[in-house]
């Protein structure tokens, strides 16, 4: 095969020296992206892990947009009436100024992750499955470093979240109890063995095959929901993504069903065509007010919607029909872009909750809880019906420039992903450079009961707070700078005539390559 040109954003040079390898070796920006998905799975214990959910969102040259749609699902098709409600631990932690969530074998929804990276790879790649596994093989033969963020967030979880599955408490902590701190090595037991199954048997395994029985009879004896019909009834879906236009810049991003995709396309229309040339306290007061309208029509209209792609549809027409002036009217997570040197770009989000903590023996697979995120289960836990699709923050998104350039770009980050995405795309439709409009500080509004809290890095806080944080009619919360909590955001844009950036967020240890 022919080598590809290749720029890459990862969570780790792990991650990103996987997509070099497969670029070095002809493969597409789709395998390289998955390659590096796969190795993130591996390296980044408690953000993301292979039984989770993810989409894949992928322009190819001379082809409508579109994306695969991996995200998990409610599981208890074939579950006694007495197991909903049961197997679960609620846990409260102090990350991102106090969260509650609820973990345990309840806590688990129907992956879907692998499905999705399978099915993408299967219609835009080039190289072997084998030869897009292998990389993680090698990451889960070896162990990783553990990285700052993981660090950071499994300091206030290890325990709680991480430590009352033996075998999940083994891999995370000393013998002597302590657990492992940022560099240290992470090694899963039997995390190699799984891999290689994939690699040999693709993701069917997890759907139908060994892993799957694993997975389903582990559950089953922990009063977990989900079975042996839930996973042999998940199917990768591919939708026809998202559109909306900012500047020169045509988006396409994670449509309906999941939400993400759809909050930050009103967010995009609500800048009236408008992109932001440079951040003023004018401009992040637009910004503040837009986030702020966008999160209480989701909240109204969105999280409990019975059709969630109606609904989402009756909200942008609104929105593209009244353009701003419907402001005035209206009420863990790892991302990988890639682009290569013909034009393909690739951008893939994927999630695994908080983690539920739990591991079935003989697999070193860490499983979702994502039936335990409280944003995602606004009806209340265990009440959407099995087969249903969860909602999802996740906004994987790719663009096309009217000069020719191409975009692939997301964020981890649960709710703060929309907003993290919503200030660099409209930063980079005005022009700002690519690296800029990633570093700058943020902003974010989140919903406290029926209250909206604007939350600022405290780079913002002489803009925000005080006088004009009063102005806005909303209480602001400084936070620290740079703090992972807003958000990760990694790009690569391909310039015309071929020329390719590619830019991590400094808020999460985000590691680039480019290759020639």
């Amino acid at each position: 095969m022919t080598r590809t040109s290749l720029g890459v954003a990862a969570p780790n040079p792990l991650a990103t020296s996987a997509a070099v390898a497969l670029a070095e070796s002809g493969g597409s920006a789709v395998d390289a992206a998955i390659a590096a998905t796969l190795v993130t799975m591996i390296t980044e214990p408690g953000v993301v892990s292979l039984a989770g959910g993810a989409f894949v969102t992928v322009a190819a040259p001379g082809e409508d947009p579109v994306t695969v749609d991996g995200n998990v699902e409610m599981p208890g098709r074939s579950a006694p009436p007495s197991r909903f409600g049961t197997g679960l631990r609620e846990v409260t932690t102090s990350y991102g100024g106090g969260l509650t969530m609820t973990v345990g074998h309840g806590s688990v929804a129907t992956p879907g992750a692998l499905a999705a990276l399978d099915l993408a790879h299967r219609r835009y790649g080039r190289a072997p499955w084998r030869d897009v596994v292998q990389p993680g093989i090698e990451a889960a033969e070896t162990g990783a470093p553990l990285g700052a963020a993981a660090a950071s967030y499994l300091a206030l979880v290890h325990d709680d979240v991480f430590g009352w599955d033996p075998r999940s408490h083994a891999a995370l902590h000393h013998p002597d109890g302590a657990h492992l701190t940022a560099g240290e090595t992470v090694h899963v037991e039997h995390l190699a063995d799984t891999m290689r199954l994939i690699a040999r048997e693709g993701a069917d395994t997890l759907y139908r095959g060994a892993l799957a029985e694993a997975v389903a009879g582990h559950l089953a004896d922990n009063d977990g929901l989900l079975g042996a019909a839930d996973l042999a009834a998940y199917q990768a879906t591919v939708r026809p993504a998202l559109r909306v236009g900012l500047g020169g810049w045509q988006l396409a991003t994670n449509p309906p069903p999941a939400i993400g995709g759809a909050v930050l396309a009103a967010m995009l229309l609500l800048l009236g065509g408008e992109p932001v040339h440079e951040w003023t306290t004018v401009e992040r007061r637009r910004a503040a007010q837009i986030m702020a309208a966008a999160l209480r029509a989701r909240h109204e209209r969105l999280d409990q919607a019975e059709d969630r792609i109606e609904a989402a549809e009756a909200l942008l027409g609104e929105v593209r029909a009244a353009g701003p002036a419907w402001l005035r009217t209206s009420p863990s997570t790892a991302h990988v872009s890639c682009v290569d040197g013909a034009g393909l770009a690739c951008a893939i989000t994927t999630s695994s909750g908080y983690g539920s903590g739990a591991m079935p023996p003989g697999t070193g697979m860490w499983l979702n809880n994502c039936l335990g995120e409280p944003e995602l289960n606004r009806p209340g836990l265990h009440r959407w019906a099995p087969g249903t699709r969860l909602p999802s923050n996740m906004a994987p998104t790719v663009g096309q420039h009217s000069d020719g350039s191409t975009l692939a770009i997301g964020s981890p980050g649960a709710d703060r992903i929309t907003s993290a995405l919503f200030q660099v795309l409209a930063a980079l439709a005005g022009d700002q450079q690519l690296t800029d409009a990633i570093d700058a500080p943020r902003l974010h509004a989140r919903l406290a009961g029926d209250d909206v809290v604007l939350e600022v890095e405290d780079d913002l806080a002489a803009d925000l707070v005080g006088p004009a944080g009063s102005a806005l009619g909303l209480p602001v919360h400084p936070m620290p700078s740079r703090s992972m909590y807003f958000g990760g955001v990694g790009a690569v844009l391909r310039r015309p005539g071929g020329r390719i950036e590619a830019a991590g967020d400094p808020r999460r240890e985000g590691a680039t390559a480019v290759l020639d």
